[in-house]
């Protein structure tokens, strides 16, 4: 399995290139790297060697591994990204505002991965409201995929949105049962803390969803711990069944009929 389309993603994600940019660079198609990055073609070897000259890697790490963000930033193409870094704890507009939360949608999860630390990057993303008090960092995260589902449609739900509040990453104070997003130079994992081992320095998680399995995950791995308050799902629990209330309301009824008869 060739792993060339989710490197040309994330290849041009950390250079903030976007796809009909890519394409003009290569003389391709814009449509065509969307379908290479989803997977439903490939590139011709002319236009592989081509970027990989461009970005110093070889065609053989394009095709045969998946290369981490942290990998990325390696390279000599990308060292110029890293000369002037963002000064830290420095907040963005949006994160000293108390009444608005920085939305992640599931197709900018890279974006994000890429930039969280970038305040000007925050401040980018769309905005909402939503009804709560914490004080302190807020996320909005939507919920891709159905790890987290549980049976009867309960649970958190592909295209849920999840508001959080950040968890410190020197005194990370999780609690076993609690739903985290773990931001990792690879994905964002939303799971639910099982146990702690390693004294706190390594959890065990998992997915509510029974079809998938669980995992030890080093905290050391996490770019950004965010703790999951609440939900915002746009799904309509289907009505429960009518016949056990009916059969409950008949009950007196029958009852009562019964002590009639009885009397009689």
């Amino acid at each position: 399995m060739s792993f060339v389309g989710k490197n040309i993603r994330k290849l041009r994600t950390v250079k903030k290139l976007s796809q009909a940019s890519f394409a003009e660079l290569f003389g391709l198609a814009r449509p065509s790297v969307g379908a290479y990055e989803e997977g439903r073609s490939e590139p011709k070897m002319e236009t592989l060697i081509q970027i990989a000259q461009y970005f110093g890697l070889s065609v053989d790490l394009l095709l045969t591994k998946e290369l981490t963000v942290n990998e990325l930033y390696h390279f000599d193409i990308f060292q110029e990204q890293l000369a002037a870094p963002v000064a830290p704890n420095t907040p963005s507009i949006a994160d000293a505002l108390a009444d608005v939360t920085p939305y992640v949608a599931g197709n900018r999860s890279l974006e994000y991965i890429v930039n969280h630390h970038d305040p000007t990057f925050i401040d980018s993303l769309p905005w909402v409201k939503l009804p709560h008090q914490f004080s302190g960092l807020t996320r909005a995260f939507e919920i891709r995929g159905a790890e987290m589902q549980l049976p009867k449609q309960r649970g958190l739900r592909h295209k849920d949105l999840v508001l959080c509040t950040r968890v410190s990453k020197a005194e990370p104070a999780l609690q076993v049962g609690g739903i985290y997003v773990f931001v990792t130079q690879g994905k964002m994992l939303v799971r639910r803390v099982a146990q702690k081992l390693a004294e706190g320095q390594r959890l065990y998680l998992k997915a509510d969803n029974a079809d998938y399995s669980s995992q030890e995950f080093e905290l050391a791995q996490a770019l950004e711990i965010w703790e999951v308050k609440g939900v915002f799902t746009t799904h309509l629990r289907p009505p429960a069944p009518a016949a056990p209330q009916l059969a409950a309301l008949g009950q007196p009824r029958a009852h009562r009929a019964a002590r009639v008869e009885g009397k009689g």
